[in-house]
């Protein structure tokens, strides 16, 4: 069996257990867990928060108005949808949209975990506070707010390979601040960036 074979069926056995897991409250009143999707061995990974209405119902990642800017964001520097991989640090939709919490995130990190190690991406990309804090600590990089840190880029190495981290605003408060749109699209530029940057090393 082929590393792409084995990345595949690990991807398949997390899949299932996502669909069967208990972990924390929030399988109680799911209609669907949104694992993620797109290219398996992408080089760009984007990591959002955690599902809302639209995902719930269709079990998709950015299915809604923030997918749509997020499509138009991933067009700007020459990709589509199908090139990048998207996720969520949680899977299951919180009520009335609420803020993921602490023990919801802990008790989902390993799936991510996982989802990191079989994509290996080049770059990863993080929306909002949440997502971005979590996948910057991880690495052990001191988190500051998305207002400060938003469209810098980060190197870090994990298991020997490089991985850059841009943290970006979440596609959703440029709905709400029309106004964050144009920095979106700029910092989408630094995303850009990196993943050139990994591809001449």
């Amino acid at each position: 069996m082929s590393i792409i074979q084995e990345f595949e069926v690990e991807d398949k056995r997390l899949k299932q257990e996502v669909i069967n897991c208990k972990k924390c409250e929030l399988h109680k009143n799911r209609k669907n867990p949104v694992i993620g999707e797109g290219k398996l061995h992408s080089k760009l990974m984007i990591i959002g928060e955690a599902p809302g209405k639209n995902e719930d119902i269709k079990g998709r990642p950015f299915v809604g108005r923030a997918g749509k800017l997020l499509d138009e964001l991933t067009h700007s520097i020459g990709l589509e949808r199908e090139d990048v991989y998207i996720t969520n640090i949680i899977k299951c939709h919180p009520p009335k949209n609420r803020n993921p919490l602490k023990k919801e995130i802990v008790a989902c990190k390993s799936y991510l975990d996982r989802q990191i190690a079989i994509i290996q991406p080049a770059v990863i990309a993080t929306l909002g506070n949440f997502s971005s804090s979590h996948i910057l600590e991880k690495y052990n990089i001191e988190s500051k707010t998305i207002s400060i840190i938003h469209g810098k880029i980060f190197h870090i190495k994990s298991n020997s390979s490089d991985i850059s981290i841009v943290p970006l605003y979440h596609p959703a408060a440029a709905i709400y601040n029309p106004n964050l749109k144009d920095v979106l699209l700029k910092d989408f530029k630094s995303v850009s960036l990196a993943l050139l940057q990994n591809s001449n090393k």
